[in-house]
């Protein structure tokens, strides 16, 4: 449940922080199923202004998705899942790493193939 609030407090600031969201939005939808026996909830809303937000969980994992539009105009989808391995959120506007240049490959395939001493003792030890 703590990660439920704090995802939920993070959301709220970043929507409360954007300049051109309507101060005077209403919510058009609100559903809330608090958690019955088993720990299962599902809570989400929607705005006059366009945002969406929905999540669902579990003791094991939360799942959930938030729209918007960003102040640059842009439209923003976010989907999380967050468990016991940590926070996963995807979406196209999260940056994402450059690929791994071809010559730190090579060198990691001769690391694999040529291991230093030590290793090899290990490895052989291991059999």
């Amino acid at each position: 449940m703590k990660l439920f609030t704090c995802i939920v407090s993070l959301t709220f600031m970043v929507i409360c922080h954007a300049d051109n969201i309507d101060k005077n939005a209403v919510i058009q939808g609100y559903s809330n199923e608090a958690s019955d026996p088993e720990g299962n909830y599902h809570f989400g809303y929607e705005t006059s202004n366009g945002i969406q937000f929905q999540e669902a969980g579990n003791p094991a994992g939360v799942r959930g998705s938030l729209n918007y539009v960003s102040p640059d105009g842009e439209h923003i989808a976010l989907a999380y899942t967050a468990d016991e391995e940590g926070y996963h959120p995807v979406g196209d506007h999260l940056p994402t790493p450059p690929p791994v240049p071809a010559y730190v490959l090579r060198a990691l395939e001769y690391i694999r193939s040529h291991p230093p001493p030590q290793l090899k003792d290990a490895t052989q030890q291991q059999k």
